[in-house]
């Protein structure tokens, strides 16, 4: 008889049944490496070597080339690994647990750390959301992520999100052999070369956003909308976390590091950091100037408050006046001036109508109405 486990009463009053030793548990049903495996390919010489490879086999095989004296890498992407499939890669690999950690779980900030022979780069990546104008934008930039395992003859990248896909670098740099023939490194310095590039276009994108933002603040007729201003400003805050923490990580690329990163690599990783301080300067310029456009939209809504409140105050001063003397005649007194007279009635729409056109004439000569 199979032995069950005790449960609390008031799980087994609602139905709750143990699981038995013999029952599979669904938790424990794992997801192959496969599954999340993007590409994976055997580098020799700078070129590509037919066939297709599981992670551990590109790995022997590449053990093999080095040990005939020839210089190999692997190059495995993964997309979205969950614990299981990360674990088992890095088994393979020898990966640090905390970077494995990071690399699963993502919502990591832009860094690079360096475990043992290993070094862990972490990217920001970001896109474009188009939209047709600021006032229907719900989402102007969306953001992923690019870790990067480095060793002496593997290159494990792990991407989250939808967009930030490496088949175009994978491409490009099979198609330059001279770069691969570098090593591993040279598909961490494409990779960054890639996503800082990226970073250009969407500031480039974003700077034409700001400029129409501009322009509608400071045009007299136009409404302005502080919401598209606001969301604009959370957006160019968000790409700032994105970019400015990785400038002082690739700065330590090429003061550090040099027992494993070779000089010409150094060389291509000082030209990515020239573009990220570029871009990190081009984002906090854009900071700057929306925080004053900010400004400028709420002097703006005060001004027209302003000008809405001196409209009202001129039309309920007009108004008080044929609702003074209203007032004053719809009071029930039997001696009061001129209720005997013919044309007394007529004399009190006179003069209400002529104070009147007299406040109104006033209010609009002095720009109140």
């Amino acid at each position: 008889m199979p032995s069950f486990r005790a449960l609390p009463p008031s799980l087994l009053r609602q139905g709750t049944r143990p699981r038995t030793d013999a029952e599979p548990d669904a938790r424990r049903i794992h997801v192959p490496v496969a599954r999340a495996m993007v590409d994976c390919g055997v580098y020799c010489d700078g070129t590509r070597l037919p066939g297709k490879y599981t992670h551990a086999a590109a790995l022997s095989k590449v053990r093999e080339i080095e040990a005939d004296g020839r210089n190999a890498f692997v190059w495995i992407g993964l997309h979205e690994p969950d614990e299981h499939q990360m674990q088992a890669v890095a088994d393979v690999f020898g990966l640090h647990p905390l970077a494995v950690e990071d690399a699963v779980h993502a919502h990591q900030r832009p860094k690079l750390e360096r475990y043992d022979k290993t070094l862990f780069l972490v990217l920001k990546t970001v896109t474009y959301v188009e939209h047709d104008s600021m006032n229907k934008a719900r989402q102007i930039v969306e953001t992923g992520e690019i870790m990067i395992f480095v060793g002496a003859d593997f290159v494990v990248t792990v991407r989250h999100g939808e967009h930030g896909g490496l088949a175009g670098v994978r491409k490009d740099l099979e198609d330059t052999p001279e770069s691969l023939k570098l090593g591993p490194y040279s598909v961490m310095h494409a990779i960054a070369d890639h996503v800082v590039d990226a970073y250009l276009d969407v500031t480039d994108l974003i700077e034409h956003d700001i400029d129409v933002m501009e322009e509608d603040i400071f045009s007299p007729l136009a409404h302005t909308n502080m919401e598209s201003i606001y969301l604009l400003k959370r957006e160019v805050v968000e790409l700032r976390r994105a970019v400015s923490p990785l400038v002082p990580d690739l700065q330590r690329i090429g003061t550090e590091h040099d027992d494993l990163i070779n000089v010409e690599i150094r060389q291509y990783m000082r030209d990515v950091l020239d573009h990220t301080t570029k871009v990190s300067e081009r984002i906090a310029s854009y900071d700057e100037l929306l925080s004053s456009l900010v400004q400028a939209a709420l002097g703006k809504v005060a001004m027209q408050q302003n000008v809405d409140m001196r409209k009202i105050s001129a039309w309920v001063a007009i108004a008080a006046v044929p609702t003074a003397m209203a007032g004053i005649y719809g009071m029930n007194f039997e001696h009061m001036p001129e209720l005997q007279w013919t044309f007394g009635y007529p004399l009190v729409l006179l003069v209400m109508t002529a104070v009147c056109f007299t406040l109104y004439r006033n209010f609009r000569r002095n720009n109140w109405l």
